[in-house]
């Protein structure tokens, strides 16, 4: 077999269906995010950045990054190994405590990323439970499809939100079986937030654990920062949460808080975790004062919502088509991959603004979009820009004969 030509040829598949993914070089500009230039071959030019998923550009705070750096200087670069081997550092010890405390649970256990601690949790505890059906949301990230796949423990795909349809699968399913409902509170391609309480009470009746993705939430919702499920004071009903500091912590990082018992279960099976380098102290020293700048500090979360507010409305002015939804992402449709990227790349190569085209399989085919992520740090003035910038894309496409999503 000619491996290079195979990997040729489905590579050139993905760039004729416009579903061929292009980095962008780019450097933020420390202070004034979410400008940063791109430096791509012989192109240099200044962009302004609003795809990202540091919603409050946390990543950019003083608070933050004067942690980093005393980190850096008390302890160096890495951490010098696996947490069960030299790995476990005083930073961990005490950035875990500030994510159990965020979420009212006994304990917490700190991952290298979001994706590994959803695969190697979920993938733990569904096949060290005998016996174990895992109930998961048609539209769970990938990281969680995985490690329920991985667990290799039955598994029910009950419809995205659907409380009739996950009652009843539950009614089916073997009442003695151990019952695990893995599900997300706000997801991220069409910012649409799952009913937590009732899924819950759900839960309660069928005698079923809980494990609830946060990481598009932590940070964001919540008074001090504890995701959809502190809004709603549900945070003690659910067995598991998990997060990210990779988002609005604006570092890197994932995490699970639960009781003692279950995450000490976790760091003593899972792979994912016993087998892997611990996060450098200086990325726990920074995520930690991340997480505690945001449980005392609103200002950061207030600001976001008046300006994704503000996105919306002007969006709705322009006759701009956006999914309507309760959260913080504004998808803008656009319903063709060749049609989406064409945007992207001209947004970009015209105006100055990188926002990347979601593209399949990310989200299903017929619904390409531009995912809008308004923050803080973006002013009033980048809000005229950026919509001034689509209302003119628009206008051109439709003028080409270049059919868009409708309203």
């Amino acid at each position: 077999m000619q491996f290079d030509s195979y990997f040729e040829s489905r590579l050139n598949t993905l760039r004729e269906e416009g579903n061929y993914r292009v980095f962008i070089d780019l450097q933020r500009k420390r202070g004034a995010y979410p400008n940063a230039k791109q430096t791509d071959g012989q192109t240099k030019r200044d962009v302004q950045i609003w795809c990202s998923n540091d919603y409050l550009g946390m990543g950019q705070h003083p608070d933050v990054l004067t942690a980093m750096h005393g980190a850096l200087d008390r302890c160096g670069a890495g951490a010098g190994g696996t947490r069960n081997i030299s790995g476990t550092t005083h930073d961990h010890v005490l950035l875990e405590t500030e994510l159990a405390d965020l979420h009212g649970k006994e304990a917490a256990l700190l991952f290298t990323s979001g994706y590994v601690s959803n695969w190697a949790a979920l993938g733990t505890l569904a096949s060290q439970i005998p016996g174990c059906i895992v109930f998961s949301d048609a539209l769970n990230h990938a990281s969680m499809i995985e490690g329920i796949r991985h667990s290799k423990a039955q598994k029910v795909i009950w419809k995205h939100n659907d409380l009739e349809d996950l009652a009843a699968k539950l009614a089916a399913a073997d009442p003695d079986a151990p019952k695990l409902i893995a599900f997300e509170s706000v997801y991220s391609m069409d910012g649409d937030i799952a009913p937590i309480k009732e899924i819950c009470d759900l839960a309660d009746q069928f005698g079923a654990m809980t494990y609830l993705d946060e990481v598009h939430a932590v940070g964001l919702y919540g008074p001090r920062g504890g995701g959809i499920a502190e809004r709603e004071g549900l945070m003690d009903r659910l067995t598991v949460i998990e997060g990210t500091l990779g988002k609005a912590y604006g570092v890197v990082g994932g995490y699970i808080a639960a009781s003692a018992a279950l995450c000490d279960f976790v760091r003593s099976f899972a792979s994912g975790f016993i087998f892997t380098t611990a996060l450098p102290p200086a990325i726990a020293a920074g995520a930690a004062a991340s997480v505690r700048h945001l449980k005392s500090s609103s200002a950061e979360r207030d600001l976001q919502k008046e300006r994704v507010a503000q996105v919306r409305a002007r969006l709705d002015a322009e006759g701009i088509p956006h999914l309507p939804n309760p959260s913080h992402i504004i998808p803008v449709m656009v319903g063709d991959p060749v049609k989406c990227k064409f945007i992207s790349d001209t947004l970009l190569e015209e105006f100055g603004i990188y926002i990347q085209p979601i593209n399949y399989p990310t989200v299903p085919k017929g619904t390409e979009r531009l995912r809008i992520t308004p923050s803080p740090v973006h002013s009033e003035a980048d809000i005229d820009r950026l919509v001034g910038a689509l209302s003119a894309l628009w206008q051109r496409c439709q003028m080409a004969r270049m059919p868009l999503a409708a309203q």
